[in-house]
């Protein structure tokens, strides 16, 4: 397939096109023919609600929209998980919201559901912005029940973080806008206040058939727990709406009340355009993803003005370190360098490996960003800490060590973009996942993986030869080829940023041109939430 690229940004701007037919085909749900049946019933979808909710013209972001991509075939997929998650703005108010998607298995619970749902509850835990509910779902999805109901991350976790949300004066705002059952019932009432639709919403524990079953009572779902029942008899909700659009305006009336929050105090000034064009980064970011280039190029494409001020230029040049602004937001800038680069006393680095030195710097990067109170952007593109005699016995596991340290311990908000590789040990110590980002998200040229998928297919290769060989199986070096091949392509498919993304390992696999964007919403959302912790590195081996 890479042959057929002549140039660079040919091949990044085929992998963005890919990505916008990707998304176009999430965004359909469980299919138009779903949507139709939607609209019959005087129903708008899940995009449409929040769509509806968010200011018109105004910026937002979706989290998670590839969750659940390729899996679950054999029980006919999960698109987007089956609910739709975005941080956008309501009555000028920044917020996150939580819509169930009623065409996919009428919105039941998948096992990534509530993986998404509870990473939605984390955003707005840590950056204490309100969240709201757009609840239309079966509950959880029985053939697979096993998967979502008891562990300490699953259904039931939802409503503790409800509870823990409410102790912390974090909004939180429930519109019932179709089915709401069993242990989902919780929802709306554990929200501060909430909202029912008229005729096509319900809650209850229990549905009128297993009520029926369960005690021998004939009641139709409607007298059950529909509107008029909860808004005058039973009192589980606040107020009963007459349509979706009714629903959806109460909200914003609601929204436009709260009062602003205390903030973190990050600093910024009036956003200003860089001076260069970001768009050359589709020709600067190579389709090869072993080939090196000039990380520094891309940044100066990032950052307001094209101005970047370097900590420790001319030490641990694997990692480029320095303060720049993004959309005027102040920030602290992490990168791994890709280009070959030479030491003071004339050693040659590879690009994209961490060093003793680079480690070092970065270490004590992070420690000032935590220090001036500077939210810190990782920009990844590792494929892991140097090895050999010379590193180990430098003590690379140290100098390691302490970058994870600073990592971990690092109280100011972090945000991580997957530009290319993400290997190994690089991926911890470049603030993946497991490191609490506010955000993560990569580009479509990332790969994610232990190693890069040529040295992972020639160790799996190693194995699986010596294995035939104890069978007393010869093997040719056609064959041989063909089992790399082979092992190889299923690799790959796995390094794959879909791949990660499905999994919620990523946010959003997103256009480089919107970086700008989810960094400045991310910030933007952080500063609602004052720094509570003392910055403290730990125990350190020096």
């Amino acid at each position: 397939m890479l042959k057929k690229f002549k140039n660079n940004k040919e091949f990044n701007k085929f992998l963005i096109s890919d990505l916008k037919k990707r998304f176009a085909k999430v965004k359909l749900g469980g299919g138009q023919k779903r949507i139709d049946k939607l609209h019959e019933k005087g129903k708008m979808t899940a995009r449409e609600r929040i769509d509806y909710l968010f200011d018109n013209k105004s910026k937002s972001i979706e989290i998670g929209a590839f969750a659940g991509d390729q899996m679950y075939e054999e029980h006919g997929g999960c698109p987007s998980g089956g609910v739709v998650v975005k941080i956008g703005y309501i009555s000028n108010k920044q917020c996150i919201v939580v819509a169930n998607d009623a065409t996919v298995k009428a919105g039941a619970w998948f096992p990534i559901t509530g993986k998404k749902n509870l990473r939605a509850q984390e955003i707005a835990i840590e950056n204490k912005i309100p969240i709201i509910y757009l609840v239309d779902s079966a509950g959880i999805y029985l053939p697979m029940q096993d998967e979502i109901f008891a562990d300490k991350e699953h259904f039931g976790r939802i409503f503790r973080n409800n509870a823990v949300m409410s102790s912390q004066g974090i909004n939180q705002i429930a519109a019932v806008m179709g089915s709401c059952v069993a242990g989902g019932a919780y929802l709306p009432i554990m929200s501060d206040e909430s909202i029912i639709v008229d005729k096509t919403a319900s809650i209850f524990l229990a549905g009128s058939y297993l009520v029926k079953a369960a005690i021998g009572e004939n009641i139709d779902n409607e007298t059950l727990g529909g509107a008029t029942t909860h808004c005058e008899v039973s009192g589980v909700t606040d107020y009963k709406a007459k349509n979706d659009k009714d629903a959806l305006d109460k909200i914003k009336r609601i929204v436009d009340k709260i009062g602003d929050s205390a903030n973190a105090g990050y600093n910024r000034s009036k956003s200003q355009a860089p001076k260069l064009n970001d768009k050359d980064i589709f020709e600067i970011l190579p389709k090869d993803r072993t080939t090196p280039y000039d990380m520094l190029e891309i940044i100066k494409r990032l950052v307001d003005k094209s101005e970047f001020d370097q900590y420790k230029q001319g030490y641990g040049k694997t990692i480029i370190t320095g303060y720049a602004r993004i959309d005027g937001w102040a920030v602290g800038i992490v990168a791994n360098q890709r280009k070959l680069v030479k030491t003071k006393n004339g050693e040659m680095q590879f690009g994209g490996v961490i060093y003793n030195d680079s480690a070092d710097k970065a270490t004590r990067f992070i420690a000032n960003c935590n220090q001036k109170k500077i939210p810190l952007i990782f920009l990844q593109d590792v494929t892991g800490f140097m090895v050999g005699s010379k590193s180990e016995h430098s003590g690379i596991i140290k100098d390691g060590a302490k970058m994870v340290n600073a990592v971990s311990n690092s109280v100011v908000p972090k945000f991580t973009v997957i530009i290319g590789n993400s290997y190994g040990a690089g991926n911890y110590a470049m603030c993946g996942k497991a490191y609490d980002p506010r955000l993560i998200v990569s580009w479509p040229s990332a790969e994610l993986a232990v190693m890069s998928g040529n040295s992972a297919a020639k160790v799996l290769l190693q194995i699986e030869t010596a294995s035939l060989k104890k069978q007393g199986e010869e093997i040719t070096d056609k064959q041989e080829a063909e089992l790399f091949n082979k092992i190889k392509s299923r690799y790959d498919q796995q390094i794959s940023p879909y791949y990660a993304a499905s999994r919620l390992w990523t946010d959003a696999i997103i256009d480089p041109l919107e970086t700008r964007t989810w960094i400045s919403m991310g910030i933007e959302a952080a500063n609602n939430s004052p720094i509570e912790k003392q910055f403290n590195m730990g125990v350190l081996q020096v």
